[in-house]
């Protein structure tokens, strides 16, 4: 994901202000002079990899630009129990109208740059990249991947309009491997786009269809042992980008990774991911 791509998060912001907000925040309104000012600091309480710094900085600027902010620690920091991460001074209004915004998208981005890290840990020493899915958050997937890309992995398509990917269902109704295959080259040269595509096999039997076909730019194997992955890169041969999918766990990551295939897709970076702990706390 390029940086273009990353800032289209802006447009959201008005929409989680009027989520959060709506026709007014009450209970500030009521115990808060209208000029009072004051300072809060971003405390960690957790340990991890940080990630969300810039967007919460975008949020209260786009609150009330006056508001000041101070930087201690930055995206894809690693960050322990007690660090501060940035502290933010001005009126005290704002402060507390963006205090659950901010803290909603940093512990989620954090938690899963923390994630992510740890799979990128596990394969040190290996040409493998692990890659994100589109099994994120409706409205918060273009942060989510930018966390990932923070914890040190690598984005896969952004959505179904950057890349075809010919899964299971389109491959079974299109009628079988060579017809996805076929329809997306006759597709992309009839409306003169530049995509790449992806095939996912299920079983030897596919992979051999794909190959015989050609015309892909990358292989995915679905739900493969790491047994067949072994045979299915040595088949593949480096004619084609490999992507192992389906399953696989922090535990079986580098068994697959040390099989050869360039990358390995995991939805759990993003789909079932353990907030990092912080709080937004008046100095």
């Amino acid at each position: 994901m390029n940086i273009e791509q990353f800032s289209d998060y802006k447009q959201f912001i008005p929409l989680w202000f009027a989520e959060d907000i709506g026709n007014g925040d009450h209970t500030t309104l009521c115990s808060i002079p209208e000029h009072a000012e004051g300072k809060a600091q971003l405390l960690i309480k957790d340990v991890g990899i940080l990630a969300g710094v810039e967007v919460a900085r975008e949020i209260f600027m786009t609150f009330d630009s006056a508001l000041q902010m101070t930087v201690y620690k930055h995206d894809g920091e690693s960050v322990q129990y007690g660090d501060i991460a940035f502290a933010v001074e001005g009126r005290v209004r704002s402060l507390l109208q963006t205090e659950r915004l901010v803290l909603n998208i940093m512990q989620r981005m954090s938690g899963i740059a923390t994630r992510t890290h740890k799979y990128v840990a596990q394969l040190a020493g290996t040409k493998t990249r692990v890659l994100d899915t589109r099994k994120t958050t409706p409205g918060l997937r273009l942060l989510e991947k930018e966390a990932v890309r923070i914890g040190g992995g690598t984005n896969h398509r952004i959505g179904l309009f950057d890349m075809i990917l010919l899964k299971d269902n389109h491959i079974d109704f299109a009628g079988g491997i060579a017809n996805a295959i076929q329809g997306a080259q006759k597709y992309l040269k009839e409306k003169g786009l530049n995509m790449k595509i992806e095939i996912e096999v299920r079983n030897l039997d596919e992979l051999q269809q794909a190959l015989d076909t050609g015309g892909v730019d990358r292989i995915m194997l679905d739900n493969f042992t790491p047994e067949l992955t072994a045979k299915a890169v040595e088949i593949i041969n480096g004619r084609y980008e490999t992507e192992s999918s389906g399953g696989i766990t922090l535990e079986t990551l580098r068994q697959y990774a040390e099989c050869g295939v360039n990358y390995i897709s995991v939805g759990a970076l993003t789909h079932s991911v353990k907030s990092l702990d912080m709080s937004f706390k008046a100095v």
